[in-house]
């Protein structure tokens, strides 16, 4: 179970990293705070051939980490002087991943807002602590916790083989074919007009995953990608 989590957690950075990925040629980020997840990002964003700058005011994880990132420094980010000496305020992104120390979370993202980087992705511990970094004017929030918690849940209580929520109610899930839709084309069953979700990927055994459409046939025991409003998709994957 250990192992499966530490999978989970893992995939979980990978699309943040990419999330964090910008379309212009600036592949230059900040990462404040060099803690499991603020260190876990950087070097995921490192491997994908991005610049990282890693900050904290704890010397020991900064020496940890500083071979393995572009640049590391000790600092405080709560100085705002501090993040112009470092030259934060020419980056487009930069991630604040310090959360248990609320009110120095709080402040680096205003000091980053008023440096005016056009791209900043805060942590937050709790869904009090994220509305209050939103109405501050962070551009993206992050409850990790929180988030890989309730992916969780989902695999525990159901189905789902995976479970990935998006911020406008909108989920991806890999499931069992349920019964009801075997044996026929996609588009005899009518899963989108009586489910309200729809099948784009299936997978058999011994074969990849493959994109699905209206004339594919699943058959029990075939795995496939349904995507949907959240509870949709969780009564489908429930359906037998």
């Amino acid at each position: 179970m250990g192992n499966y989590l530490h999978s989970l957690r893992r995939r979980r950075r990978k699309r943040l990293a990419a999330q964090y990925a910008q379309p212009a040629g600036d592949q230059r980020v900040a990462v404040i705070g060099l803690g499991r997840f603020g260190s876990s990002l950087a070097n995921e964003l490192m491997s994908r051939g991005w610049d990282v700058l890693g900050i904290d005011t704890d010397t020991q994880l900064v020496q940890k980490y500083s071979d393995a990132l572009t640049h590391a420094a000790v600092a405080d980010c709560t100085d705002p002087e501090v993040l112009r000496q470092l030259g934060v305020s020419d980056f487009t992104s930069a991630v604040v991943g310090i959360g248990t120390d609320i009110e120095a979370s709080i402040l680096i993202t205003a000091n980053l807002l008023e440096a005016g980087v056009p791209n900043i992705w805060a942590k937050a511990v709790s869904r009090q602590h994220g509305q209050i970094l939103e109405r501050l004017g962070a551009h993206h929030v992050v409850l990790p916790e929180h988030e890989m918690g309730e992916r969780v849940a989902h695999l525990v209580t159901g189905r789902m083989l995976d479970f990935i929520q998006f911020d406008d109610d909108y989920a991806l899930v890999k499931t069992v074919t349920p019964e009801v839709i075997t044996g026929r084309q996609l588009g005899e069953s009518q899963v989108r007009s009586k489910y309200g979700v729809t099948v784009v990927g299936i997978k058999r055994a011994g074969q990849d995953f493959t994109y699905a459409t209206a004339e594919t046939v699943v058959v029990t025991g075939d795995v496939i990608i349904v995507t949907g409003r959240t509870r949709a998709v969780e009564a489908f994957a429930e359906l037998d």
